[in-house]
């Protein structure tokens, strides 16, 4: 459920944070769900527990969780909105990035396409 790339260039508690996003908008995490203990989620995924602490911190900061002393941590009650402006705020700074750096509105749209079809084409499969 909680995938890793330890090879990617995205630091490992924002691609927690954001596949709890992503469990979240898919509907696999619901409100009240309790979410995986700090520790109990460093060990399943052989990470440093200060690192998923860095990345529950930050989704309860932005009240995507809540945590109850003693409990765990759960998720909030969400308007999927909200939800989706943080995936938006992350793909607006990309494409501003992709624009600055000479990439073309359409080489963008031909690259959205490819990515839809490849992710198309995985459901099929799946």
């Amino acid at each position: 459920m909680f995938d890793i790339d330890l090879k990617s260039r995205v630091p490992i508690y924002e691609q927690l944070y954001k596949k709890i996003l992503e469990l979240i908008m898919n509907g696999i995490l619901e409100e009240n769900s309790q979410i995986p203990s700090v520790r109990g989620l460093a060990k399943d995924i052989g990470i440093n527990p200060n690192t998923v602490s860095k990345a529950y911190q930050q989704l309860e900061r932005e009240g995507i969780i809540y945590s109850i002393p003693g409990r765990g941590s759960f998720i909030a009650k969400l308007n999927h909105d909200n939800v989706k402006n943080y995936a938006f705020t992350d793909f607006d700074r990309i494409v501003s990035s992709a624009l600055d750096s000479g990439v073309t509105a359409e080489e963008l749209k031909d690259r959205i396409d490819f990515i839809l079809n490849k992710k198309e084409k995985k459901e099929e499969t799946q």
